[in-house]
């Protein structure tokens, strides 16, 4: 009965997105400034930030549910439509794939085309931009690149569940001045840079 009540409640644009990131590289922030750009867009989203024995520099999970009515759901998110991995050494070390949808997206911080990359998984869609890279040209070396707003921009255009240019008032609301414009910079960056594989599976 309660199933029944939550599909009919949730059977319109509900979308469960998965952050994978280290403490330090933004994964908690990106997602507010996605969801407060869902907003602006007349969306609804839910945030809910999991972290890691240690925050800065430990793992870093954060979910995010997007959609056209208020969403009740409040459980951690175990089958994904997308999964965004902020940080490169991830898959090594977690199963960042770990029920994400076989009709699902995966959206990697990776410097080689997705045609290069083993997931060990098939997704329907597989894209990687070099959000490190990214960082390094914009911000400069730093110890913890900063990579998040780069991988939303490369989200905005991998999904379409969010326009590009929805996400600059939040990005600049986030981070004033100087620093915000070259955080919009990245976004831009981001998106015109990811790299994206289709397939049926």
């Amino acid at each position: 009965m309660l199933r029944g009540f939550l599909d009919e409640w949730e059977d319109g644009l509900l979308k469960e997105i998965r952050f994978h990131g280290m403490g330090g590289q933004g994964a908690v922030m990106g997602a507010l400034i996605l969801a407060e750009a869902l907003f602006s867009e007349g969306k609804y989203s839910q945030k809910i930030p999991v972290y890691g024995a240690m925050r800065r520099g430990g793992s870093v999970t954060v979910f995010l549910r997007i959609d056209d009515k208020p969403i009740r759901r409040t459980c951690g998110i175990y089958e994904p439509d997308c999964i965004v991995v902020l940080d490169p050494l991830l898959p090594k070390f977690e199963n960042v794939t770990e029920g994400l949808k076989k009709d699902g997206i995966a959206l990697l911080n990776n410097p080689k085309p997705p045609e290069e990359v083993d997931l060990g998984v098939e997704v329907s869609t597989l894209a990687t931009v070099d959000a490190t890279g990214v960082s390094i040209e914009v911000f400069g070396e730093r110890a913890i690149p900063i990579t998040n707003t780069t991988m939303l921009g490369a989200l905005s255009r991998v999904t379409g569940w969010v326009k590009l240019e929805s996400l600059f008032e939040p990005i600049k609301k986030t981070f004033p001045g100087r620093i915000g414009e070259r955080n919009v910079i990245a976004a831009r960056m981001g998106y015109d840079r990811v790299k994206v594989m289709k397939r049926e599976v």
